[in-house]
């Protein structure tokens, strides 16, 4: 019976286990990888994602700040909020236009606990599923109803596939990108067919001689890892953007549970929590690079902080 698979696959390949050494495997054509890139679910978000590329990368900007809201459903509270990121120009995200396939891949199980693994298509970077604890962010209630929570640089980010962008994109469109350069698909095939043998990085190779990972959501729910070549330095991978923290990094505010976020008027947002059925709230907003907070107790109590942010 004729597979359809590559014809590079080794001669003695076990077409059911599909058990080969990667390394037997040439670089993937750049043709495939360029063409994934521009036709792919950025351009949905043009209003606030820019792209642009030269001979190695995609280059994508944006602010980091979804469309959809934030931080609601979190019981697990670090009491960080989500501010707009200057991801542009030299601070941009680089997406490596031609993956080679890795001798040695990485796993997210036991590293890249810092710093983003993936980015997804509406400009929010993904990180590990795992948080810099190497616990399961999403069962330890630190994730929002989108999979999402503001980091210690106040920056917003995924720690789950954003599998609500395939209603977006469409399901032919990736959702995402890792940070090796291989697209990231939702919860079907780009033809609309069942997903199936996912390896270990919660990706597979295809036909064409193409590899690309897919969203679950059962961990790792994202890309488990790097299956192409990455350089990681300090437990991160490298080239990624710089964050700005403002102020400092704070600890877990036992029994809180976020239960609402809005944006009032433009640069302005508020945050209400509950802790034992009592609402709080953080109003925040910014001028330039000047940031103000209210902070509200329970009994109506205001206390005022300002902060500036770098750059």
């Amino acid at each position: 019976m004729d597979l359809g698979l590559p014809s590079w696959l080794p001669a003695d390949l076990d077409p059911v286990t599909l058990r080969f050494n990667p390394t037997d495997l040439p670089a993937l054509s750049p043709t495939v990888i360029s063409q994934a890139l521009t036709e792919l679910g950025f351009e949905a978000f043009a209003d606030t994602v820019k792209i642009y590329q030269d001979e190695q990368y995609l280059y994508v900007e944006s602010n980091g700040m979804p469309a959809h809201q934030m931080m609601v459903g979190i019981t697990s509270w670090q009491q960080q909020v989500p501010v707009p990121q200057s991801y542009t120009g030299s601070n941009a995200w680089k997406i490596p236009l031609h993956p080679v396939i890795a001798e040695n891949p990485v796993s997210a199980k036991t590293s890249l606990y810092r710093g983003a693994i993936a980015l997804a298509v509406n400009g929010v970077p993904i990180f590990n599923a795992l948080n810099n604890r190497g616990d399961d962010a999403l069962l330890y209630g630190e994730l929002d109803e989108w999979g999402g929570h503001a980091g210690r640089a106040d920056d917003y980010h995924y720690h789950v596939a954003p599998l609500h962008l395939s209603e977006i994109v469409g399901m032919d469109k990736p959702i995402a990108y890792a940070l090796d350069g291989f697209p990231i698909y939702g919860l079907t095939e780009p033809d609309g067919s069942a997903v199936t043998a996912l390896d270990e990085l919660n990706g597979h190779f295809t036909a064409d001689g193409g590899y690309h990972y897919h969203g679950t959501h059962t961990y790792p729910y994202i890309n488990g890892g790097m299956r192409g070549v990455v350089t990681v330095n300090g437990d991160q991978i490298e080239p990624q953007p710089r964050t700005q923290p403002f102020r400092d990094s704070l600890q877990p505010l036992q029994g809180a549970t976020i239960t609402g976020f809005e944006m009032p008027a433009d640069n302005s947002y508020a945050l209400e929590y509950q802790i034992n059925g009592q609402k709080y709230y953080v109003n925040y907003g910014f001028n330039g690079n000047v940031y103000t907070f209210e902070f509200v107790d329970a009994a109506g109590n205001k206390t005022t902080e300002t902060y500036t942010k770098p750059g």
